[in-house]
């Protein structure tokens, strides 16, 4: 099943197959991300979202598929190209994943002092600016372990738009955030992107983040693609397992295995 639109897209998912030992994680997912637009990748644990996303930005390799980026198959590139690709690249993790032995200001600095040959004066302006975005200018010199889960979500999100990415990825934003620090972070994701723009991707549970940042939806289930549209149309889809997981219901062929 592909997005419907363009005939080229940034990104574009081919019969993609990932196992790791016996358990088949992906098994001949096909996706076109639409451009410049949010998509929420949705499904239950353990049926490959996360690892769509290590594919995409070229962290793990294909056991048979092909995963494009900007029109090039990510392992037809060399080692040295990819690692240019990554920098089009912003990523942020369910934690945030900064670094514990730098403060706020040189967490959300370090790509810019790795890929770069900026100036320390044209970063602070860089840094400061993405800092003061997200309303984390006042903790600029703060360690991680002294923020809470949202700033540090916040923080990690500023250093994932550093580089002005061309695509945006967010591995489960909201895990670990109560309903109203999720709500702002959602807040937060749209105001970016509507500043910015960009093709972003979002890995969640939440149901309710899906429908209020969503653009599209993209649902997964035993490592295949069986639903993706505008949101709506995903909230009124007639498939059974999208009616029941996005309903959260008990009945339905998502069972507890």
């Amino acid at each position: 099943m592909y997005a419907q639109g363009a005939a080229e897209h940034s990104i574009e998912v081919r019969d993609l197959h990932k196992s790791f030992g016996d358990f088949d994680v992906l098994r001949g997912l096909n996706l076109n991300f639409v451009d410049n637009a949010i998509t929420t990748v949705l499904g239950p644990s353990g049926t490959g979202k996360s690892v769509l996303l290590k594919h995409i930005v070229g962290l793990l390799e294909p056991d048979r598929g092909e995963v494009s980026v900007f029109g090039r198959d990510i392992w037809a590139l060399s080692e040295d190209e990819r690692y240019v690709l990554r920098r089009r690249f912003g990523v942020l993790f369910q934690d945030g994943a900064l670094f514990g032995s730098m403060n706020v200001y040189d967490n959300v600095a370090f790509p810019l002092r790795k890929h770069t040959d900026k100036s320390e004066a044209e970063i602070r302006d860089i840094v400061m600016l993405r800092l003061s975005e997200v309303g984390l200018e006042k903790a600029a010199f703060k360690e991680p372990g002294s923020l809470s889960g949202g700033m540090r979500k916040r923080a990690g999100f500023a250093r994932a738009l550093v580089m002005n990415p061309d695509i945006v990825m967010f591995d489960e934003p909201d895990s670990g955030l109560d309903p109203v620090r999720t709500s702002l972070l959602n807040d937060l994701i749209l105001q970016m992107h509507a500043e910015h723009g960009g093709t972003y991707i979002l890995v969640t549970h939440n149901i309710p983040t899906a429908r209020s940042v969503s653009d599209y939806v993209a649902a997964v289930w035993q490592g295949k693609l069986v639903h993706y549209g505008p949101t709506e149309e995903a909230f009124e889809s007639e498939d059974q397992f999208v009616r029941q997981f996005l309903a959260g219901a008990s009945a339905g062929p998502l069972g507890m295995d």
